[in-house]
C-alpha cells in the first residue's frame, strides 16, 4: 500500500566460515543480533584499523611511533579507555 509510511526492507545475505556459523548458532534472533552489530560497527569504527581489529605492518610502525608520546588511559569517571598525549598538560579535575 502506497502512503502507509512503512519503510521497505531489503534482504542482504552473506557467507560465513564454519567458526562464525558455530558462534552464531546459539543466538536466538540472529538477524537482530547481526543488524545491531553492523550498526554499532558502522558508527564506532576505529579510524586506524577501520573496524578490522588488526593493524597492518605499516600501521603497526606508525602506531609504535605514535605510542612513544601517547598512552592509553582509563577514565576515572566513565571507565572507558582513551588516548592521552604525553606532551599536553593533564586536565585539572573539576
Amino acid at each position: 500500500m502506497a502512503g502507509t509510511g512503512r519503510r521497505k526492507e531489503e534482504i542482504i545475505t552473506f557467507k560465513v566460515d564454519e567458526r562464525l556459523s558455530q558462534a552464531l548458532a546459539g543466538i536466538e534472533n540472529r538477524s537482530a543480533f547481526i543488524r545491531d552489530a553492523l550498526l554499532a560497527a558502522l558508527g564506532n569504527t576505529c579510524p586506524v584499523c577501520r573496524g578490522t581489529g588488526i593493524l597492518t605492518v605499516s600501521q603497526q610502525a606508525h602506531w609504535h611511533d605514535f605510542a612513544e608520546h601517547h598512552h592509553v588511559h582509563q577514565c576515572d569517571e566513565c571507565n572507558e579507555a582513551h588516548l592521552v598525549c604525553d606532551h599536553e598538560p593533564a586536565h585539572a579535575d573539576a
